[in-house]
């Protein structure tokens, strides 16, 4: 039997288009047009180092929330403000979530100790594993835009 050339080889590994297809319309560069760029991730949690893992609780909107300071920013627990101002104005955490993107606003990701002190404050459900921070600033923004968009 008869070894395949170079060019044949290349064709095996590289077929050329099927008549009436066009590199527009080639199959994989459709699906590589359906796949939408990731524009909003969530940054990598605060680095866990002692100073960003004292929470203290601050007096916001008449209620105790629970803080950190990070990078000389205090930062609350967005769950903990969501469920104390913003649960009975949204459907949910993912309309923050998008509201949050809107605004061009990150929140702050917790690292797993500051979930941990979150859990034993009761500012987060005991099953939660993750958390994220905002400013009080940005809560602020975020509370304008759910009590504005009714």
């Amino acid at each position: 039997m008869e070894s395949p050339t170079g060019q044949q080889m290349r064709e095996m590994h590289h077929p050329s288009p099927s008549p009436g297809l066009t590199p527009a319309t080639h199959p994989l560069n459709l699906m590589n047009k359906l796949q939408k760029p990731m524009s909003y991730s969530s940054p990598p949690p605060v680095p866990c180092n002692p100073e960003n893992n004292v929470c203290k609780l601050i007096e916001y909107r008449g209620a105790k929330i629970a803080a950190f300071v990070v990078d000389c920013r205090e930062l609350i627990c967005l769950p903990q403000v969501f469920e104390l101002f913003l649960k009975h104005l949204v459907g949910g955490l993912h309309t923050v979530y998008t509201k949050l993107k809107r605004l061009d606003v990150t929140p702050t990701v917790c690292n797993v100790e500051q979930v941990r002190i979150l859990r034993g404050l009761g500012a987060i459900q005991p099953g939660v594993n993750r958390c994220k921070l905002i400013s009080c600033k940005e809560f602020d923004l975020l509370y304008e835009d759910c009590t504005n968009s009714r």
